[in-house]
């Protein structure tokens, strides 16, 4: 027992000493640099750029001029143009259809008959007026002779005053006073005068008649007002319609508009916008059809000068002159055949041309930092940009901040603690979608 004591008390000193002797051995560590970690950062272009923004904007196509069309008479259709067809393409002053012209025949026929009576009346009128004249004419001759017999009685001759000479009526008693011949007049009536004006009368109502008559016949065909696409139809050879009946629809296609909602920021950027003005703001609509995008040059028509309860913004009416001439093919490098023209209903973006802005730039609006503020590497350190945004769409934000012109690339990732100042490192092998989704309106 005391043998295997002084055998553990033996191997006990031993590791202590091997364990000292290792300590005292051991090689001095080699003093290194402490070297402070710099975070990598990933960047795209930030470019600035000057000149005239383009305000964005979406909407739909809608006509800018429809008409209904619809029978102003009533009959049954005896013609309908074979181009009367929804979707159809129909010239303007191009016969549309046709309404049965017996009916309005008949009464042209029976009007212009009232006329040629009523132009009798008219001569038998004035016939009797001239007759009525010279009757009148004698009678006064008779009357004034009988005035001068009563004057030329001599005032002894009491016989004479008693038997009154032939040709005067009641002797002295009788004589023809102021009046008497103010009574002796003779009257409307007895000129004709009025019934020539009857006559007159009934032979413009009969020839009122006649062009309400010839009217009714020219309205039995409607042709169409101007060059336009059948948006709707009803008609059909032998249908009865009746006075008033729409039986369909055209849209102009002149000319269609679309309508932009822009908040009062972005109508802001637009200079005139809300002024009746002869300048046209130039823009752009951009849609999609088969897979490739096509342009058509567009112009701002009006704005709306009431702002929308509801939604808060500003209606801006864009025209879109030609629409079914083919868009401009935006797609680089693709072969999209024959080009289509702008469909009604279609839904489209749009650029209108915004104000002179010294520097902007525009960005993916997902690197926008809480507080509209923006990352930048410069020179290998982070600036914390305060910007104002110009206008945002979902894709991108346009911004603008007095720092701008000096450049850099924008940081896109992200940092537990960014401190304005501070080192990074820049990685640039990030893709660019803000140059790649502006370069539709770069074109």
């Amino acid at each position: 027992m005391k043998r295997q004591a002084l055998w553990a008390i033996a191997l006990l000193v031993g590791a202590i000493a091997i364990a000292a002797l290792m300590v005292i051995l051991r090689p001095e560590p080699e003093e290194q640099e402490q070297v402070e970690q710099v975070p990598l950062v990933e960047t795209i272009a930030f470019d600035p750029a000057s000149g005239p923004i383009q305000v964005l904007g979406s909407g739909t196509v809608q006509p800018r001029e429809e008409v209904s069309i619809g029978a102003e008479v009533g009959g049954r259709l005896i013609f309908v143009n074979s181009n009367f067809r929804e979707g159809s393409v129909v010239g303007a002053g191009a016969t549309l259809f046709r309404i049965d012209t017996t009916d309005y025949q008949n009464q042209v026929r029976t009007a212009r008959a009232d006329v040629a009576a009523q132009d009798v009346a008219v001569l038998q009128a004035q016939q009797e007026v001239t007759i009525a004249e010279a009757e009148l004419k004698r009678f006064a001759q008779r009357q004034n002779s009988g005035n001068a017999l009563a004057d030329a009685i001599d005032a002894d001759d009491y016989a004479s005053r008693i038997l009154a000479p032939q040709g005067v009526d009641g002797g002295a008693d009788t004589a023809v006073t102021a009046a008497d011949a103010e009574k002796s007049a003779p009257s409307n009536l007895a000129t004709r005068e009025p019934q020539l004006r009857s006559a007159e009368a009934a032979r413009e109502r009969a020839a009122a008649n006649l062009a309400d008559a010839r009217t009714s016949m020219a309205r039995t065909r409607v042709t169409a007002p101007f060059t336009g696409i059948v948006r709707s139809e009803t008609a059909a050879t032998g249908t009865l319609v009746q006075p008033g009946q729409v039986l369909g629809s055209i849209v102009s296609t002149s000319s269609y508009e679309v309508r932009i909602s822009l908040t009062e920021t972005e109508a802001a950027l637009i200079p005139g916008v809300l002024k009746s003005s002869s300048a046209r703001i130039p823009a752009r609509v951009y849609a999609d059809f088969g897979g490739l995008t096509y342009r058509w040059d567009a112009f701002v028509d009006r704005a709306n000068n009431i702002l929308d309860p509801q939604t808060r913004t500003i209606d801006v009416f864009l025209r879109v002159p030609n629409p079914l001439r083919g868009g401009a093919l935006m797609t680089e490098g693709e072969e999209g055949g024959a080009t289509p023209p702008l469909l009604l209903g279609s839904f489209v973006r749009a650029e209108i041309t915004g104000a002179n802005l010294s520097s902007y730039a525009a960005i993916p609006a997902q690197f926008l930092r809480t507080g509209n503020q923006v990352w930048v590497a410069r020179d290998g350190k982070l600036r914390i940009l305060p910007v104002r945004v110009i206008q945002r769409t979902d894709e991108l934000a346009y911004i603008t901040t007095p720092s701008l012109a000096e450049g850099g690339r924008l940081v896109t990732s992200s940092l537990r603690a960014a401190v304005d100042g501070m080192d990074v490192r820049v990685n640039s092998v990030a893709p660019q979608p803000a140059t790649e989704a502006a370069g539709a309106t770069d074109e």
